[in-house]
């Protein structure tokens, strides 16, 4: 990755040492599941880490789903990011107020348009307060825009079709779900409405908590390798991450990177779409 680590995570440190450097670019991706009252842009305009832009997970998507938060056009995200003053040449360094969740979404959804000098602060903006780091109260200030070229990664992204045929395959492609055990076994109800619960045959349940640590950063590559292995990750084909709508599928993607694996896809319509086809396979239990 030009000009950053390779580990897809850099700490509070790192970046404040570099945070005045004229091609950083600081970018606040906090979101919050429809159940949680919170109000992530409202949070972003009363404290952020100074020169940061916000990200609006549901906005910057393809508004035209009835999916969530799917992935914009490439002209959309292109747009959105020239205004934003994130071009070509630009080093990203993305956070959320969790500790890491909706960030890594936003990791790969650059990824996914061609951007790869992009990482996530380990720990986020928790881990930002905690170092002591300067917090920025006054208004965001504007951006001058720059030029962003989107360069469409599809090797990236899976839809319905393609977790099918890997289902058709056997699973020689092994899909990752990152939801909780219990909704994964089927145990617990989907926070969506007509989303039946369960999972896809022959996936396996990593949930994404299970690769953070209690402050909300990530596992060591080490560790991470280690859950991976306990989960069934037994094959060097590239995985299919997936989870509820697409956000938290993007922690595995994230942690897989950490483990030098940079090569997972990201099931944009999750279990969402698939849960609430009714024509896909749905198992429930271990």
């Amino acid at each position: 990755m030009t000009g950053l680590p390779y580990d897809p995570l850099v700490s509070a440190a790192w970046l404040a040492e570099r945070l005045d450097a004229p091609d950083i670019r600081v970018v606040d991706a906090t979101w919050f599941m429809p159940s949680d009252p919170r109000d992530a842009k409202a949070l972003y305009a009363e404290r952020r880490i100074p020169g940061a832009i916000f990200f609006d997970i549901d906005e910057i998507a393809d508004t035209s789903s009835d999916l969530p938060h799917m992935l914009p056009a490439p002209e959309k995200f292109a747009s959105r990011m020239k205004k934003a003053g994130i071009g070509d040449g630009t080093r990203i360094i993305i956070y959320d107020n969790h500790g890491l969740m909706s960030a890594a979404r936003v990791w790969w959804t650059f990824r996914v348009f061609g951007h790869e000098d992009v990482a996530v602060l380990d720990g986020g903006f928790p881990a930002w307060e905690r170092g002591g780091h300067e917090i920025e109260t006054d208004p965001p200030r504007p951006r001058m825009e720059r030029h962003f070229t989107p360069r469409v990664r599809s090797d990236l992204v899976r839809t319905l079709s393609d977790i099918q045929r890997a289902i058709d395959g056997g699973n020689r492609t092994p899909i990752l779900d990152a939801r909780p055990a219990a909704r994964f076994r089927g145990e617990a109800a989907e926070p969506r409405q007509g989303v039946r619960s369960g999972h896809m045959p022959g996936a396996l349940n990593v949930p994404f908590q299970s690769l953070l640590n209690a402050d909300g950063s990530m596992k060591s590559a080490p560790e991470l390798k280690q859950i991976f292995e306990s989960a069934g990750l037994a094959t060097n084909a590239p995985p299919i991450c997936s989870c509820g709508s697409g956000i938290t599928a993007a922690v595995i993607a994230l942690a897989l990177a950490r483990t030098g694996r940079w090569d997972a896809a990201v099931y944009d319509g999750s279990w969402t779409e698939w849960g609430g086809h009714k024509d896909t396979a749905v198992v429930t239990g271990a």
